[in-house]
């Protein structure tokens, strides 16, 4: 490979480099400055806080009872993942392994929640699940949120299940494996690190989703990242630090799910197809 040395090339690499250093930059410097004042006394025109102290984290989880609120967090999350795993496994399969009439359309209506922003279509879902009496309980946010999850499962699960050879799937039908037997003992092991990545990025997306959360839930349904918008724009005066703890305690949550999840998934295989 000839590397390219020209000085307009040299530019445009620095450049580059240059833009994504102070946006990271940038995004450590807000980070840091929440957690910093997470833990701080007072912090008012200096560079560091007067003192520092942890009795935010306790007055945030006493205030803004987040007990509870974790408690609905992952019931609704884990709800999500569930249905999403068992909707969207069964479809991907189907997509993968059958041709048929207007599949690429089919493909298309599922990227669409995808590439669309929440709030497009939040809004008259929101109207059509409280028409139906669905919102504002927890039942209307795990269905509110599986319209963009169950799409994701989809478009992650199909190139594992390309990358299995058919021949696999035909030599059990020949020993008499009936389709239940195929799924649970020869495809379940074989996409067991591919069912394992989706459904723990549907967790993450799950926790981080705030449009369709909000426009859904209600008093006893908020997750989260619903209840730390309501801490910072409700009526009343709270301590800014104690909300900085909340937030501090959201992007924790978040930031562990995401670490276990790409452990197990290169996220390149979101969008790659196996090669036929």
């Amino acid at each position: 490979m000839v590397k390219d040395t020209r000085l307009s090339t040299k530019l445009w690499a620095a450049a580059n480099w240059a833009l994504i250093g102070f946006f990271v930059v940038n995004l450590l410097a807000m980070i840091a400055t929440v957690v910093v004042s997470s833990f701080s006394t007072r912090w008012l025109g200096t560079w560091l806080p007067a003192g520092w102290t942890t009795r935010w984290y306790s007055a945030a989880w006493a205030e803004f009872q987040l007990y509870d609120v974790l408690f609905v967090t992952f019931q609704i999350a884990f709800l999500v993942v569930f249905l999403s795993g068992l909707i969207g496994v069964p479809a991907a399969y189907a997509l993968a392994r059958r041709d048929f009439p207007g599949k690429k359309l089919i493909m298309l209506l599922f990227l669409l929640p995808l590439l669309v922003p929440p709030i497009t279509f939040g809004i008259p879902l929101a109207t059509v699940l409280y028409q139906t009496g669905f919102a504002g309980s927890m039942s209307g946010v795990v269905l509110a949120n599986l319209v963009p999850t169950v799409p994701f499962v989809i478009l992650v699960m199909i190139p594992f299940i390309e990358q299995i050879d058919t021949k696999i799937e035909s030599a059990a039908r020949v020993f008499g494996a009936n389709t239940f037997q195929l799924f649970i003992h020869v495809l379940l092991p074989l996409l067991a690190p591919g069912i394992l990545a989706a459904l723990l990025l549907v967790l993450v997306r799950t926790l981080a989703m705030f449009e369709l959360t909000f426009l859904t839930a209600g008093p006893t349904s908020q997750t989260l990242v619903v209840a730390l918008y309501y801490a910072v724009f409700a009526a009343g005066v709270r301590a800014v630090q104690s909300i900085d703890a909340m937030a501090v305690i959201y992007m924790a949550t978040t930031l562990i799910w995401l670490v276990i999840a790409l452990r197990f998934v290169n996220p390149t295989q979101i969008v790659a197809r196996a090669k036929k």
